[in-house]
């Protein structure tokens, strides 16, 4: 029990010195081996170590968790990348570390909006520009590696879960046309069973 009371606290400080950009405290962290880089931190809707250096643009601290084995595919609670934040904040460094790593820097969130939708809707003219050549090139990638059989690491094995549960817990549209149905349907037979009571 003490020693997962200790890996949560070193998680908490690990996630802490990554936002406040502090490298040598990051590197001393993940140094010791106790921290998972990947570490979703559910109290800040699944932000890992990563999602944090690329919202605050360090891109020092990125590389470094990068080479301790943080995955850029990895998702928040509503299938926002490191590169989504990056776009949202202006980050272009970040965006062009991602790329050259290979991240899906064109994967699109629960609702569909991808790290270049973000930032063209926070006005981030630069990151636009670069994600529109970016885009194309990252789907080539793919679609070379997949001819040659090559792995890629941008698939976040928890998100497809997480999505159908978030799909579910959202009203459906087909659940009101059902509705909607089941009151046509029994309005006539009400109807017709009024009826049928006057004769």
């Amino acid at each position: 029990m003490e020693l997962t009371l200790t890996k949560m606290s070193e998680m908490t400080k690990l996630h802490q010195a990554v936002a406040t950009g502090n490298y040598n405290l990051v590197k001393k962290i993940l140094k010791k081996g106790f921290c998972d880089p990947n570490y979703k931190d559910v109290d800040w809707n699944d932000r890992t170590p990563l999602h944090w250096a690329a919202i605050k643009g360090h891109v020092e601290v990125m590389q470094l968790l990068i080479e301790y084995g943080a995955r850029p595919c990895l998702v928040t609670d509503v299938g926002w990348t490191p590169a989504h934040f990056a776009a949202e904040s202006g980050h272009l460094n970040v965006l062009k570390i991602l790329h050259a790593l290979h991240a899906a820097v064109d994967a699109p969130d629960f609702f569909g909006d991808t790290p270049k939708r973000i930032a063209e809707i926070y006005g981030q003219k630069a990151c636009v520009a670069f994600l529109e050549k970016a885009e194309p090139e990252c789907r080539d990638h793919r679609r070379m590696a997949r001819q040659k059989g090559l792995p890629l690491d941008q698939r976040d094995e928890d998100w497809d879960a997480k999505k159908r549960e978030l799909e579910l817990s959202l009203p459906s549209s087909n659940q009101n046309t059902n509705k909607k149905k089941n009151k046509k349907s029994r309005g006539p037979t009400r109807l017709s069973n009024t009826k049928e009571r006057r004769f």
